[in-house]
């Protein structure tokens, strides 16, 4: 007899697909989603299957949106002189939290990582360039994470937009608020360095 796989082992394994979920968050998830009334569940879903159908990316900045440009992008009010590339629309959502950015931005969909078999190619990097030469800017700000994949990937687009005339800064890293300098590495106190400001 085929061994035959329960609904329930199959919704665990699925939540523990899912980036950050442990075999027990999946458990947990499992059984809330079980717990919930039919037509809690079925607008679960549906809105899963709707959110896979209607959202795209936009055709500029390559952030996610229902329609063909994104509410940045279709903003008069932006700032449309200075991007800011990142890596995923996650980091577009950390940016506008602040209220303090009101320029446009690029999304990159990932950082260049030849281990993971990531190259340039695979990101929206051509996009990009074919953006700031369609539209000259006079600012790009590389705000990829301080990892050794977001520094080469910032290094690599820095050198592609030099040429085009293009001034190109980096995010100041430095000293978390409220940390403390003895547990802080080299790096990061390089980068304090680096981008520190008058007082």
């Amino acid at each position: 007899m085929a061994y035959q796989v329960l609904p329930l082992t199959r919704l665990i394994e699925h939540f523990e697909r899912l980036p950050g979920v442990g075999k027990k968050s999946a458990q947990r998830l499992a059984f809330y989603v079980l717990n919930m009334p039919k037509e809690k569940a079925e607008d679960f879903a549906h809105c899963i299957l709707e959110a896979k159908e209607k959202i795209k990316y936009c055709t500029v900045c390559k952030n996610l949106t229902e329609q063909e440009l994104c509410s940045i992008c279709s903003d008069a009010a932006r700032d449309d002189k200075t991007i800011c590339v990142v890596e995923n629309p996650r980091d577009v959502l950390a940016f506008e939290r602040t209220k303090e950015y009101h320029g446009l931005y690029h999304v990159l969909h990932g950082l260049i990582s030849p281990m993971d078999g990531i190259g340039p190619e695979q990101l929206y990097i051509k996009e990009l360039l074919l953006r700031v030469q369609k539209n000259p800017v006079n600012e790009v700000i590389m705000a990829t994470n301080p990892t050794v994949e977001g520094e080469a990937t910032a290094m690599y687009v820095s050198k592609l937009l030099k040429p085009l005339g293009i001034k190109v800064t980096r995010l100041a890293y430095g000293i978390p608020i409220g940390g403390n300098l003895e547990y802080a590495d080299e790096v990061t106190l390089y980068r304090a360095l680096e981008g520190r400001s008058s007082i």
